[in-house]
């Protein structure tokens, strides 16, 4: 299986463990005191979740985080980690769980956006035409809230923390030539404890037993699970068509949250998702292939042998399978079907 395949299914598995997040951490924020501590636990079962994970996996080669990961590491807990899951929490208080489902799909154009201008990802005109359709779907939710009356404040929050996940996206995509375990379990685990102790500082009541184990479960599935095959889909796509793939997660959610709560959608919001759904699969089906030139670099990843990996060995490296290593590319010009991972960030 292909690479670009692959990262496409790894995607959409993150969005569908993502997905259900948001109806149903709107059904527990009824019964917990603070919107921070309930992230805050959210991001505890996912750090839980994801040690147990990695104590159980095998065999695996992986670059290990530096010291010079430390600002980028930094950048995606407090983006990503401590703000926007409390103010996507915040919004879900004023808006219904569709609507605030959908309106995540801001996530993908964000993402995007910050992608192509700020870390140098290509896109063509199909991709732009496909977040121009995203982002006026999003408009169209931010007229109506369940009840046909505007909340601009909820709205605000769920934006606010989609252009916030954009940076952890961002962030994070570039971390991915580290070990994708790595990065999400310090993730997780910093923003859980920093979310739980500003909330227990700030005089939260503790939750009932039962929700806390609630929340603990749904942040190992929508917050663990999630992240760590979202940062496996970043690795192997880039962060703009990773969007583009998790722009699924927020249909989802609405689905679950019209489904399971008997929530219902208006009009608008019909028609909004109906657009965003079009240009998310715009998205799916762009295409990029063309003559293009690596410049010599040296860094260090897991790799195995192939067109982009043609080096000498020293130590006990196993050339025919994957394995990690300082290693350097020497200049190579050729065309073939890619995107903009790690070695492909070069001019149009």
């Amino acid at each position: 299986m292909s690479d670009g395949r692959r990262g496409v299914l790894l995607g959409l598995a993150a969005a569908v463990s993502f997905g259900v997040s948001a109806p149903l951490a709107k059904q527990l924020l009824g019964h917990v005191s603070s919107a921070q501590l309930l992230a805050g636990l959210l991001y505890l079962g996912a750090c839980g979740a994801l040690l147990v994970g990695r104590r159980l996996r095998r065999g695996v080669s992986e670059a290990r985080l530096r010291r010079a990961d430390l600002p980028a590491l930094g950048g995606l807990i407090v983006s990503g980690g401590v703000v926007a899951p409390v103010l996507l929490l915040l919004g879900l208080q004023r808006l219904g769980g569709a609507q605030g489902s959908l309106l995540l799909n801001l996530e993908g154009p964000a993402t995007l956006a910050l992608a192509v201008l700020v870390f140098r990802e290509h896109l063509d005109r199909r991709a732009v035409v496909a977040a121009a359709a995203i982002f006026g779907g999003a408009a169209l939710l931010s007229w109506v809230d369940r009840s046909g009356v505007r909340d601009g404040l909820g709205v605000a929050c769920i934006a606010g923390a989609c252009v916030m996940w954009a940076v952890d996206n961002n962030l994070t995509q570039r971390l991915t030539i580290r070990d994708p375990f790595s990065v999400v379990i310090v993730k997780t685990g910093a923003a859980g404890i920093i979310n739980t102790g500003l909330a227990v500082g700030l005089g939260a009541a503790r939750p009932s037993t039962p929700t806390v184990v609630l929340a603990l479960g749904l942040g190992a599935l929508s917050y663990g699970i999630s992240v760590l095959l979202d940062a496996y889909a970043l690795r192997l796509l880039g962060a703009a068509r990773e969007a583009a793939i998790f722009g699924a997660a927020p249909f989802i959610g609405a689905g679950v949250s019209v489904i399971w709560f008997g929530d219902r959608l208006g009009a608008l919001e019909v028609v909004g998702a109906f657009a965003m759904a079009i240009g998310v699969g715009i998205m799916l089906k762009e295409r990029h292939g063309h003559e293009h030139r690596h410049v010599p670099m040296e860094h260090d990843h897991v790799h195995a042998h192939d067109e982009h990996h043609r080096h000498d060995h020293r130590g006990d490296e196993q050339p025919g399978s994957p394995h990690a290593h300082v290693h350097r590319h020497a200049d190579l010009a050729h065309s073939h079907g890619h995107v903009s991972d790690v070695h492909h960030r070069h001019d149009h």
